[in-house]
């Protein structure tokens, strides 16, 4: 691993950060490999301190991992969890989203439109970490509108292990479906929002099934999962769309 950006110094961790965050997501640094404090603070012009925040927040958003005594990797996901972690979205995203279209403020629909028109213009292949970003908040700040921390906690555990990362990478080597894979992601985020702003849950819930069964279609044509795998998960979690009461 090798780094030949500089940073300003009035820069600190959210630079360090991104700029890890996008090398990931390019696939320049692979699943597993060390993230060694010393070599990105040597090699990117800053002190350990940003750098050492900048891998917290890595590990945070599920694209890194910390092991005691010996530092921090990148996650190398099995694909038995990353199946888990889609069939689980079934459960846990539906249901949130009708949930969300009885509950939404004013102030989150604001929220939701705001990070939804974030991503329009995030049409190219260096924006994709930023595309990931957002993309997370979108869902994030659905789950939030059920107003249980403990369903957040269980959501962003589950979401650590979807490999959104390494759909985005998989873009990087299939940039003639990079336009029409991100319309469509706008598109069904578009639904989504539009259903809970409109107050129809049934709306809401459906549009966000349809989602994640296109994340399905992403997970076999992007990272090769056999389409049996997928559709038993399908078949083990998808069902009607329940209410959250």
């Amino acid at each position: 691993m090798t780094f030949t950006d500089t940073l300003p110094r009035r820069s600190l961790r959210d630079e360090v950060f991104e700029i890890l965050h996008k090398r990931i997501i390019a696939g320049e640094i692979r699943p597993s490999e060390w993230l060694r404090q010393e070599d990105i603070a040597s090699q990117l012009g800053v002190s350990m301190t940003p750098v050492r925040e900048a891998l917290d927040l890595l590990v945070a958003s599920g694209l890194a991992e910390r092991e005691l005594y010996r530092g921090v990797h990148v996650i190398e996901l099995t694909r038995v969890e990353m199946l888990d972690a889609y069939g689980l979205r079934f459960v846990l995203e539906p249901p949130a989203a009708w949930k969300a279209a009885e509950n939404a403020t004013p102030s989150q629909i604001e929220e939701l439109k705001h990070l939804l028109t974030g991503t329009l213009e995030l049409v190219h292949l260096d924006d994709m970490s930023h595309l990931r970003e957002l993309s997370r908040k979108f869902h994030a700040a659905i789950i939030a509108m059920c107003d249980s921390p403990l369903l957040e906690r269980v959501y962003t555990m589950a979401s650590n292990k979807f490999p959104d990362w390494m759909l985005y990478e998989a873009m990087f080597h299939h940039p003639d479906a990079l336009a029409d894979s991100l319309h469509l992601e706008q598109e069904q985020h578009r639904a989504i929002l539009e259903a809970i702003a409109g107050r129809d849950p049934q709306a809401a819930s459906c549009a966000a099934r349809d989602h994640i069964l296109t994340l399905g279609k992403d997970l076999e044509t992007y990272l090769t999962i056999p389409r049996a795998l997928i559709k038993q998960k399908e078949l083990q979690f998808s069902s009607q769309p329940i209410q959250i009461e």
